[in-house]
């Protein structure tokens, strides 16, 4: 604790003047001291003195030699309590503010001297005050009387009360410490409500009670005990240091002590987290001598001390200050209090903890409320109110989220739970859970707080909390919960069909406006559980503040429900804009603000109206009937009357019912209540008139109450009051007046009339002549003459009543009466009546009909279960029938079901709009019948109606109408939906149709944006961009063609300039003609249109300056003469003015120019009139001005341009000598351009120019000519010149011979040139040669790549050879090979020419091998030659057998194979097997090997073992390969041991399917199905998709088969095809890994688990999707294990001696195989 002097109250008197007693007011706002002089001095808060008062003695005739023993403030801070020693207590009244009238209200005379005096927090009419006789006492300010709470035998010297004002504790002179409780505490936890505490060491004159009770005196011990006395802590001081404590004062939190001492006073302060007291040292003050009193300031911010010789000092204390965001203070007094001040007005409130807590952290929200946390509590609250409080928290701090829209209410959520705390009330108000934490989807309404009861003396009361407390939250988005926070019992709960955006309740909290995300508004009556639709379009609503009246926009109009009670009464007002807020004023002004785009207007609602509902709610009825009473009456008013009229019925303010029922018009109420009110009056003057008469309610008189209850309806409560007053005659009277005679006669009988039995009879007979029987017969009736009763009935057309007599009183009738009951209920229509009655007396088939005709089928059908069931399905379509015709379809639905009319009961529902009870119907019926597709539409068109698409798409496609589904999706925006099912149902060309007819709707409906996606679903945007442009929606157009048609940009931009500019529209022209990059065009377009400055604004922006330049250049010469010169000056530009002056012609004028702005331009003036002048052909003063513009040369090139030498050759001689060499030059091509080439070479040889003369000669093509001259005049040009001459021979073929071009390469050296000429020379460009000559070039190109491009050398010959053999010269091709030592290559060209003679030799010089080859290739086509059929027919069979085998004519080859004999065959079959395989035909081989038999070569095994592989791939077969089957096994068995071991595995493998395939024809589908399941252990070989099909389309087979339930078929089925899936996916994807496959269902068996993936299906794609949808179904098959079986072991095991029997050759019969 931080104690810092702030300033001095009173300063120290140099003698004596103790100050008796200090005090602060529990607000804050006022200190008392009491002076040694017996004044009352009063400070502000800030330390300020006020006021003064001189205190009264007990006797104002006695001296005042009283001493002022305490002073206290009471806790409304309005009373000041003072003891004196004279024996009494004062108590003055002070009030509130500062000028208040003072005065003394209490005085408590003792008998003896009062010594201390406390006043408890929150006992506002209780003081305490102790005695010098040792009684404590406590003085009652409402009797002005004081009574003993307890007494002891020792003086009183110290009281002190707790913290929270239930106990005191008293210190005696005797040492001993006493605690009280009051009796009214709810806490106390001893069983006597006082005890003595302690027995202190010394006399405790310093004693309080805060956090502990505490004690000390002159021993210089400062001891703490608890409230039950014991001893906590002591501290110990040296009596020298201290000499005595003579007073201690808690702070307000109980948490800081002070001891005053001599001239210092010591502070200790309580550690809440070791529950210890800590000294905090001492504040010595000089000087001081003894501290005579301490008060501290409520807040616990300010301390005063007093001491001995009256000085008055005030301390500021706190533990820490700090500044929140610079706007707050926050002043840390203890630990569990803090003081929060607002800076920019110095208000301050005081955050505690109730509980002592330790505050830990404080934040303000909003600049106006505060939250803090403690480690158990959390503190709220507000700083206009001042309102505040605590609440237990267990979370921790910083995860809830706070919500301040409700000044009443603070809302904390977290996990996800609201929790609701009022401030000012330290428990939580409630708990809700919800996730919609908006503010506009919760309500909180708590009724206003009323002005707190006080007694006849100014004292509160505390009365129980009554107010209504409601909140309105969402349970989910589409449910509202209105739930009571006092009881936390749920009000109501509504339901909506549409997810809500916003709610409110009103702020008495009995009604709710809600709105939905469709933006309709609701209103719901909590009390009558009523909803109403207000409006169905809402976009803005709002409660006016303080009323029942509602504010909602609906589109234009402004929507006013003055009287909400009556939704449809609305005020509807037009307006523009949108709605912002309601603003009401405090003088009574509500206003709608509405913004209107430019401004706001405020509409005025009507103040009238608003202030009735206010009325009433505060029941000032008098005052709503003035407030109506000056409206024009209206429906709104209208209502409001008709509320006022029955309130003040219930309320019992007849006058104001009777005003209201006149304004309303109701005469009849309004002369009712008159009457009534003139019963009172007279009442009330008639008790006035009596003796002992006083003050009486005229309302309360007998006649008056039975008036009111005739009033109200309730006839019998107006007899027992008339009754009650012995007033009989007058209550028969009544019932007469309302014409009701029984209830009179009644009465009479009941009350012993003397007349009761006559008018009982005279009563009988009026109602017989006046037609009434059935009050006749009713009287019979209760008489029991029901004879009588049933002919009155009947007379009275009643027969139901007749009917209804002989049925309940069992009355013994003749038939004929009976007929006549029954006919008489038939003729008057009461058919049910008439049914009860048959079926009472046992006539089914009449009561049935009778229920029929009545309409009554429930009681019929239940009649013909009983007795007629077959009739049952006819009377239950009747009634369906009947149903629909009185409109209630719904309830018809069932009975059509009942009645096996599915179509009525589907037409039923949907016209009762009944959808899932149709849909649930339909779906019972055929799917392809017309009339089911048609209900199938209408339920798709009301999904789609309700917005539930995917139940639209349902049955859009149920009723096969797939088209109007994807139009439905494309209606409603939903596109990825439409082009989903537009894929799934429709081609892509339908599709396409579909969505351009769509779009080109969208476009007539102006929907341009979801009819351009349409177009880009389909790839059309090129219609999308012709829409746009028909639309003339330019930017979008854009906007597509830069996405989809870029290259057509600038194009398009140009076509709408060009267009634009049509139109006039020039600025968006220029726009496009920019974005084009034609800006000259926009240029132009403006020039034409005269908008100059826009085309020197274009010109500038796009061109630059000089673009701008020649813009200003055009408009001056548009403009012409001075005026153009002077634009030209205007813009500053005097060259440009020059050169405008030469454009148009003033050369005068430009050179006058010239000469006196722009020397520097002088000459360009001269140049271009020369240039004008050589135009104008005025060559003799061109040649002037050329010369004085100092452009000889430009003189020279005109005399030559118009061939004038001799002028030209002179103005250069004169002018420009260099130049002569060019005169020569253009003169010489003057002459070659003639032809005279003699002429053309001596002006160039005359003017050094012999390489020009070359150049030219070549340019020419005069070869020899340009030889020459290089020769002669420039030798180092010739060979550049014979270089070109041979380049240009070889890139024009039409120059000449590409051999000669070729010579002259080889003779410059060039060689690849030179070989490239040669070759150039073709067969088809031979240039006249012959072959010979050909061959030669070829040749020669060959020698040079040979010797000089050895690199080149292959690719020459590869070259030369194709040219050769295109002649046919394969033998100069071999030579040309030999020249280069390339043999091989030599001998394939001979041999490709047939020229075995030259072939043969050359290759047996190269090597035998090649010789070898040479000799075969020459006997192989010798034999091709040979005609085998010629063979054959001379008898040369093996011949010709040879001759077909190297022809490949197998069928003539093994046709005459099987005639020669077994050996042929044996021979040529292996290798036509081998063959037929090669061409896939595998059957076809298969079937030559049995027809033909095996081989006993072993060579043959690879082909056979080739054979059964692939015959095994394409397995079943549908012809009988048992013979194969044997011929392999045999042949295997042969081989055993021998190179080809596998083929035996084969042979087996081959067999077993045999072997399968003949058990499944002769029916035994187990041990097929055994045989099946067994191939899959031979993966490795037969493709695996395949073996595990076969296996599995077997078990399932078996499965069907197995009646008995030997095996689990079905299981085998399942594992085996689920494999059979799996293999198929790994094969899908080439990069799976086929160890990465579900092993587990084969784990133990004997199928092989690393086996190879087949890289072709052996099964088609049908058979599997047939397999894939099979297992699916088996997967739902509870009945199948999806595992394989035990009995696998069984079969293995059966199997075992088979394979065992055809590895040793013994090949079983079936009949072996089923045994």
């Amino acid at each position: 604790m931080q104690l810092r002097c702030m300033k001095n109250l009173q300063p120290a008197q140099p003698t004596l003047a103790r100050i008796a007693a200090s005090t602060w007011s529990p607000n804050n706002k006022r200190l008392a001291i009491a002076d040694h002089n017996r004044f009352v001095h009063l400070f502000d808060e800030n330390g300020e003195r006020r006021d003064k008062f001189a205190t009264k003695a007990a006797d104002p005739k006695a001296a005042k030699t009283y001493v002022i023993r305490g002073m206290q403030f009471s806790p409304d801070s309005t009373k000041l309590a003072i003891a004196q020693s004279d024996n009494i207590v004062f108590v003055y009244k002070l009030g509130l503010d500062w000028g208040d009238k003072k005065s003394i209200c209490n005085k408590f005379q003792q008998t003896s001297t009062v010594t201390s005096l406390c006043w408890p927090n929150g006992r506002y009419t209780d003081l305490i005050f102790g005695v010098a006789d040792g009684k404590v006492k406590m003085g009652f300010l409402k009797t002005n009387k004081s009574q003993t709470l307890y007494s002891t035998d020792s003086y009183v010297v110290a009281i002190a009360a707790s913290a929270d004002g239930l106990g005191i504790v008293s210190g005696h002179l005797d040492g001993s410490v006493y605690r009280y409780f009051f009796n009214d505490d709810g806490t106390a936890t001893t069983a006597v409500t006082h005890a003595k505490l302690a027995h202190h060491p010394c006399v405790p004159y310093a004693l309080a009670w805060g956090e502990h009770i505490v004690a000390c005196g002159n021993d210089c011990k400062v001891v703490f005990y608890d409230r039950m006395g014991s001893q906590l802590q002591h501290f110990d001081y040296p009596m020298t240091e201290e000499k005595e404590f003579t007073c201690a004062q808690f702070n307000p939190s109980g948490q800081c002590l002070i001891v005053g001492a001599w001239n210092k006073f010591r502070v200790y302060t309580y550690n809440p987290r070791t529950a210890k007291w800590e000294d905090a040292g001492a504040k010595p003050v000089p000087n001081m001598y003894s501290v005579t009193s301490l008060g501290w300031k409520a807040d616990g911010s300010r301390l005063v001390v007093t001491s001995l010789c009256g000085a008055v000092d005030m301390y500021d204390a706190c533990i820490r200050r700090y500044r929140y965001k610079g706007k707050f203070e926050f002043t840390y007094v203890s630990h569990s209090t803090v003081i929060v001040k607002r800076l920019s007005t110095g208000t301050r409130i005081v955050l505690k903890s109730q509980f002592g807590y330790e505050i830990l952290k404080v934040n303000v929200y909003q600049d106006r409320y505060l939250v803090a946390h403690t480690d158990t509590t959390l503190l709220m609250g507000d700083l206009v109110t001042c309102k505040l409080s605590e609440v237990q928290w267990n979370s921790s701090a910083g995860h809830e989220k706070f919500f301040f829209d409700n000044p009443q209410v603070c809302m904390v959520y977290h996990a996800g739970e609201l929790t609701l705390v009022e401030y000012g009330r330290n428990d939580i108000l409630g708990v809700c859970r919800t996730e919609n934490i908006s503010t506009h989807l919760i309500s909180v309404r708590v009724e206003e707080d009323h002005a707190q009861a006080v007694d006849i003396d100014g004292m509160p009361l505390v009365e129980e909390d009554k107010r209504k407390k409601t909140i309105a939250y969402l349970i989910d988005r589409q449910t509202i919960r209105i739930l009571d926070l006092v009881t936390q019992a749920p009000e109501a709960t509504v339901w909506h069909t549409t997810k809500i955006d916003w709610l409110e309740l009103n702020r008495r909290a009995t009604k709710l406006l809600f709105r939905d995300k469709n933006r309709q508004l609701f209103l719901y009556n909590i009390a009558t559980q009523e909803r109403s639709t207000l409006l169905n379009f809402c976009s803005y609503v709002q409660w006016v503040p303080d009323s029942d009246v509602v504010v909602a926009q609906n589109r234009g109009d402004l929507c006013v429900w003055y009287s909400i009670d009556t939704p449809d009464r609305v005020a509807i007002v037009p307006i523009k804009g949108q709605v912002e807020d309601i603003e009401r004023t405090p003088g009574g002004k509500t206003e709608v603000v509405v913004d209107e785009g430019v401004h706001t207007v405020a509409y005025g609602l009507d103040e009238a109206l608003i202030e009735f509902g206010n009325a009433m709610d505060q029941r000032e009825y008098e005052r709503a009937c003035h407030l109506l009473e000056q409206i024009t009456l209206t429906p709104e008013t209208e209502a409001m009357w008709q509320n006022l009229s029955q309130v003040a019925l219930q309320e019992g303010r007849m006058p104001i019912a009777e005003r209201c029922f006149a304004a309303l018009g109701d005469v009849s109420k309004a002369r009712a209540l008159n009457t009534i009110n003139d019963l009172a009056a007279r009442a009330e003057q008639e008790q006035k008139s009596q003796p002992d008469g006083g003050h009486y309610n005229g309302y309360t008189h007998y006649t008056v109450r039975s008036a009111l209850a005739i009033l109200h309806g309730e006839f019998k409560k107006a007899e027992q009051i008339l009754v009650e007053q012995n007033k009989v005659e007058e209550a028969m009277a009544m019932w007469e007046e309302l014409h009701r005679f029984d209830e009179s006669i009644e009465l009479a009988a009941a009350k012993g009339h003397p007349q009761a039995d006559s008018l009982k009879d005279k009563y009988f007979e009026w109602l017989v002549e006046q037609g009434q029987e059935e009050k006749a017969g009713e009287m019979r009736e209760r008489e029991q003459r029901y004879d009588e009763a049933i002919n009155l009935y009947l007379q009275g057309g009643l027969p139901a009543r007749a009917a209804l007599v002989v049925t309940t009183k069992h009355v013994q009738v003749r038939s004929q009466m009976l007929e006549a009951i029954a006919s008489s209920l038939m003729k008057a229509g009461m058919y049910e009546k008439a049914g009860d009655f048959f079926e009472r007396l046992n006539m089914d088939e009449r009561a049935i009909e009778a229920y029929k005709k009545g309409h009554a089928f429930r009681r019929a059908v239940e009649l013909s279960r009983k007795k007629f069931p077959g009739y049952v399905v006819t009377l239950e379509e009747a009634w369906g029938d009947w149903l629909v015709s009185q409109k209630q379809i719904d309830q018809a639905i069932n009975h059509y079901i009942e009645g096996n009319q599915y179509v009525k009961a589907i037409e039923a529902a949907i016209t009762s709009r009944q959808w899932a009870k149709a849909v649930q119907i339909v779906d019972t019926q055929d799917p392809n019948d017309p009339i089911t597709k048609k209900f199938y539409k209408l339920i798709a068109s009301h999904y789609e109606d309700s917005r539930q698409h995917a139940e639209a798409e349902k049955y859009y496609i149920k009723s096969g109408l797939r088209q109007e589904a994807v139009e439905m999706y494309t209606r409603n925006n939903m596109w990825e939906s439409a082009h989903r099912v537009a894929k799934m149902y429709m081609s892509e060309q339908e599709i396409a149709a579909l969505y351009i007819n769509q779009a080109q709707q969208l476009e007539v409906s102006g929907k341009y944006k979801e009819a351009e996606r349409l177009y880009l679903k389909v790839n059309e945007p090129d219609l999308a961009i012709h829409m746009y442009k028909k639309a003339r929606k330019f930017d979008d157009m854009i906007r597509l063609v830069n996405m989809y048609r870029k290259e057509l940009l600038q194009k398009t931009h140009q076509t709408l300039a060009a267009q634009m500019e049509r139109e006039g529209n020039l600025k968006a022209a220029e726009y496009h003609y920019a974005q084009a990059k034609e800006w000259k065009a926009a240029c132009n377009m403006y020039r034409e249109a005269g908008n100059w400055e826009d085309a020197i604004r274009v010109a500038k922006l796009h061109g630059g300056v000089n673009a701008m330049k020649q813009v200003v250049f055009a408009w001056a010469v548009h403009l012409g003469g001075d005026m153009g010169a002077k634009l030209l000056t205007k813009f500053g530009l005097v060259e440009q003015a020059i050169d405008y002056a030469i454009e148009s012609g003033h050369f005068d004028h430009a050179l006058e120019l010239a000469n006196s702005s722009l020397k520097s331009k002088l000459a360009y003036v001269h140049l271009k009139h020369a240039m004008y002048l050589e135009d104008e052909g005025r060559f003799q003063e061109a040649e002037v001005s050329f010369v004085k513009a100092g452009k000889p040369k430009e003189a020279i090139d005109m005399y030559v341009h118009q061939r004038d030498w001799t002028n030209a050759l002179r103005v250069a001689d004169s002018h420009d000598p260099p130049s002569v060499t060019d005169v020569l030059v253009a003169q010489a091509k003057e002459a070659f351009d003639k032809g005279l080439y003699e002429e053309a070479e001596h002006y160039l040889l005359r003017a050094s120019k012999p390489e020009l003369l070359v150049k030219i000669y070549k340019e020419a093509r005069m070869w020899s000519d340009a030889q020459r001259i290089a020769r002669e005049y420039c030798p180092a040009k010739l060979t550049e010149v014979t270089a070109d001459y041979a380049q240009w021979m070889h890139h024009n073929e039409s120059a000449g011979d590409p051999s000669a071009a070729g010579k002259l390469w080889e003779d410059s050296g060039e060689y690849n040139k030179a070989i490239d000429a040669y070759l150039k020379v073709t067969k088809q460009n031979n240039h006249g040669k012959r072959a010979d000559q050909l061959c030669q070039l070829w040749q020669r190109a060959v020698d040079l790549s040979y010797m000089y491009a050895k690199d080149r050398l292959p690719e020459t010959l590869s070259t030369v050879e194709q040219y050769l053999i295109g002649l046919n010269r394969y033998e100069d091709a071999g030579r040309m090979y030999e020249d280069v030592d390339m043999f091989k290559e030599a001998v394939n060209m001979y041999m490709q020419g047939e020229l075995y003679d030259r072939a043969q030799p050359l290759a047996e010089k190269v090597s035998p091998a090649l010789a070898e080859e040479v000799r075969n290739k020459i006997m192989a086509a010798t034999q091709s030659q040979i005609d085998g059929d010629d063979l054959a027919d001379r008898g040369d069979v093996d011949g010709a057998m040879s001759v077909y085998y190297n022809q490949g004519d197998w069928p003539k080859l093994m046709e005459l194979a099987r005639k020669s004999g077994d050996k042929s065959v044996k021979k040529y079959s292996p290798p036509y097997i081998q063959f037929l395989l090669e061409q896939g035909q595998v059957e076809e081989a298969v079937k030559t090997a049995m027809r033909d038999g095996l081989s006993e070569d072993h060579s043959h095994a690879s082909i056979y073992a080739a054979m059964l592989e692939s015959f095994l791939k394409i397995l079943p077969v549908r012809f009988d390969y048992s013979t194969l089957a044997d011929q392999v096994l045999k042949f295997a068995k042969a081989l055993r041991g021998g190179p080809t071991e596998g083929l035996e595995r084969l042979a087996v493998i081959t067999h077993m399917y045999n072997m399968g395939d003949r058990c499944k024809k002769t029916g035994l589908f187990d041990l097929w199905g055994k045989v099946m399941l067994h191939q899959c252990r031979n993966i490795d070989i037969i493709p695996a998709d395949k073996a595990f099909y076969d296996a599995g389309m077997a078990a399932k087979r078996c499965a069907k088969e197995d009646t008995k339930g030997q095996y689990s078929w079905s299981s085998y089925a399942f594992v085996y095809l689920n494999r059979f899936l799996d293999i198929n996916e790994m094969m899908e994807d080439p990069e799976a890994d086929p160890t990465m496959m579900d092993n587990g269902d084969f784990v133990g068996s004997e199928i092989p688990i690393d086996f190879p993936i087949p890289k072709k299906h052996a099964i088609p794609n049908e058979k599997l999707e047939e397999v894939r949808q099979w297992v699916l179904t088996a997967s739902l098959d509870q009945t199948i294990e999806q595992k394989l079986p035990s009995p696998e072991v069984k079969i293995s095991a059966e199997l075992e001696d088979i394979f065992k029997q055809i590895c040793r050759g013994q090949v079983p019969s079936v009949l072996q195989l089923s045994s």
